[in-house]
C-alpha cells in the first residue's frame, strides 16, 4: 500500500514516541558511538554503519574504543540485542531514521572534504524510502544540507517535508568531559521545512535531555560554526597576549587569573602551544571558505589562525632559548614531552600542537622521547615512538609540558627534572629557577 503524506509524518511520529523506530548511525567515530549508545539505552533498535570493518568488529564484540563511552556499557547493549554494527549500507532499507556523523575534515587549501558526507549521502539514498528521517551531523558549512543533500535524496522523488524529513544538527561532543557529554549537552535541530525541524525534535527528545529547534538547516550549522570560531578567536587573542607578556616579562598566568576574579563582562581563555582536536582548529576555517564566495573576507578568523599556528613555533624558540641559558645547544639535546594529546585526559592526537613541535625540535637536531597515558605511541616523521615513563623524565636535559593530563605526577617530575618548559601552567605554585613558563 502507498504510504499518503499525512500517513508518512504521523507513522514515522508514532513509530518514534514509542521507540519501535529502527534507528541508524552512520559513522562510529567520536560523535556517532555515543549517539547510539544513548539511542540503544534509550530503548530503540540501533544499527551502526561504518566503512571500517574493524570498528564495526569491537562493536559486534561490546569493546568501545571511545573514551567516553565504557566497554561495559557497550557490550551490555550488544548483548541485549539493541545495539550492532554494519559495514552493510544495505540495511537503510529497513531503518526509519539515519545519522549522518562522518568526518568533514580540511583540505592542504583549507577548502572542506565534504567526499564523506557525499558518499554516505548516495548509499543511503539507493534505499531511501517513505516516512524516513535523516540528520546530518557532520560540522560543515552553512547551506551543506540544502545545496548538498537535498538534491542527492530528492533524486528519489520523495517530496522533503512529507515524504522524508531531513535536517542538520550540530554534535557538540567534548571528548573527556566528565560534566557534559551526549546526553545531557543541549542538542540544536534544524529542518529544511517546519515539519522537519518538529520530526528531529521529537526524535532527539526521546534520548537526550535538552532540544533546542531552530527556524532552518543554515541556522542550525552557523551555530556550531559560531561556537568554535569563538573559542578560536579568544584562544588566539590570549595566545597573542602572552607573546606580548612573554616580551615584557609579565607572567600571563597571574594575569589571566587575576582577571578573572571580574564578574561580569570576562570570560576566561587560556594560551597553549597551540590549537588542536577535530573542531577548534578546523570549524571556522569553513566559515571563512564560504564567506569567500560571497565576497566577504573573515578578517578575524584568519588573523587568529595565523597568531595559533604560530604557537608551535613560539614554544620551539622557548625550548632552545631555555637549553641556550643552561649551556647547551638544542642539536644533540634529549628532549622529553609530557602529553602528546591534544586536550588532557583522552587519548586523541588529531590535529595536536605537540607532534608540530616534536617535529619542528627534530628538524633542529633534538633526541626526542614521550611520556603519554593515553597514547602508547605515535608516528613522527616517518619513525614510530614508543610512550615511555615518566620518570625517563630525569634523565632529559630538558622537559616540556604540552599536555597537562591529570595522571602526571607534577611535584615529582618538578623534583627530577634539571630543566622545564611549562606550556599549559601545570606547575602553578611551584617555584624554581628550573621551570620556565609560557
Amino acid at each position: 500500500m502507498t504510504i499518503t503524506t499525512e500517513n508518512a509524518a504521523s507513522l514515522l511520529a508514532d513509530k518514534i514516541t514509542s521507540r519501535t523506530a529502527r534507528v541508524g548511525i552512520v559513522g562510529l567515530g567520536y560523535v556517532g558511538l555515543p549517539l547510539a549508545v544513548e539511542f540503544a539505552k534509550a530503548g530503540f533498535q540501533v544499527t551502526g554503519m561504518d566503512v571500517n570493518p574493524h570498528k564495526t568488529e569491537c562493536v559486534n564484540a561490546g569493546d568501545s574504543y571511545v573514551g567516553d563511552v565504557p566497554s561495559s556499557t557497550l557490550s551490555e547493549l550488544v548483548r541485549s540485542g539493541k545495539l550492532v554494527a554494519t559495514t552493510d549500507f544495505s540495511v537503510v532499507r529497513d531503518l526509519d531514521t539515519i545519522n549522518i556523523c562522518v568526518p568533514t575534515p580540511l583540505r592542504k587549501t583549507k577548502d572542506p572534504d565534504m567526499s564523506y558526507i557525499v558518499s554516505s549521502s548516495r548509499e543511503i539514498q539507493k534505499h531511501i524510502h517513505d516516512g524516513m528521517l535523516i540528520i546530518l551531523e557532520s560540522t560543515t558549512y552553512p547551506g551543506t544540507t540544502d545545496e548538498l543533500l537535498l538534491p542527492i535524496f530528492e533524486k528519489s522523488d520523495l517530496r522533503v517535508g512529507q515524504d522524508f524529513f531531513l535536517c542538520f544538527s550540530p554534535e557538540r561532543v567534548d571528548p573527556g568531559n566528565p560534566k557534559y557529554q551526549t546526553t545531557n549537552i543541549p542538542k540544536v535541530v534544524g529542518g529544511i521545512t517546519p515539519a522537519c525541524t518538529e520530526m528531529g525534535r521529537l526524535f532527539y527528545s526521546q534520548a537526550l535531555e535538552n532540544v533546542v529547534p531552530v527556524s532552518s538547516t543554515q541556522v542550525a550549522e552557523m551555530v556550531k560554526l559560531l561556537e568554535n570560531t569563538f573559542r578560536m578567536i579568544n584562544i588566539g587573542l590570549v595566545n597573542e597576549m602572552a607573546l606580548m607578556c612573554d616580551r615584557m616579562g609579565i607572567n600571563v598566568w597571574e594575569v589571566i587569573e587575576a582577571a578573572a576574579t571580574k564578574p561580569f563582562g570576562f570570560m576566561p581563555f587560556y594560551p597553549g602551544p597551540g590549537l588542536g582536536g577535530h573542531c577548534i582548529p578546523i570549524d571556522p576555517f569553513y566559515l571563512s571558505w564560504k564567506t569567500k564566495q560571497a565576497g566577504i573576507e573573515a578578517r578575524f578568523i584568519e588573523l587568529a589562525g595565523y597568531i595559533n599556528g604560530q604557537m608551535p613555533q613560539f614554544v620551539v624558540d622557548k625550548i632552545q632559548n631555555a637549553l641556550n641559558d643552561a649551556g647547551q645547544p638544542v642539536k644533540g639535546s634529549c628532549v622529553h614531552i609530557l602529553g602528546v594529546a591534544y586536550k588532557k585526559d583522552i587519548d586523541d592526537l588529531r590535529e595536536s600542537p605537540a607532534l608540530d613541535v616534536m617535529l619542528l625540535l627534530k628538524r633542529r637536531g633534538a633526541r626526542l622521547s614521550f611520556s603519554d597515558p593515553y597514547v602508547p605511541q605515535l608516528r613522527l616523521d616517518g619513525e614510530i615512538l614508543l610512550a615511555q615513563p615518566e620518570v625517563v623524565a630525569g634523565d632529559a636535559d630538558c622537559v616540556a609540558i604540552l599536555t597537562d593530563h591529570s595522571a602526571f605526577a607534577y611535584p615529582r617530575i618538578a623534583s627530577i627534572s634539571r630543566l622545564i618548559v611549562d606550556t599549559r601552567n601545570a606547575l602553578k605554585g611551584v617555584t624554581s629557577t628550573h621551570i620556565v613558563r609560557l
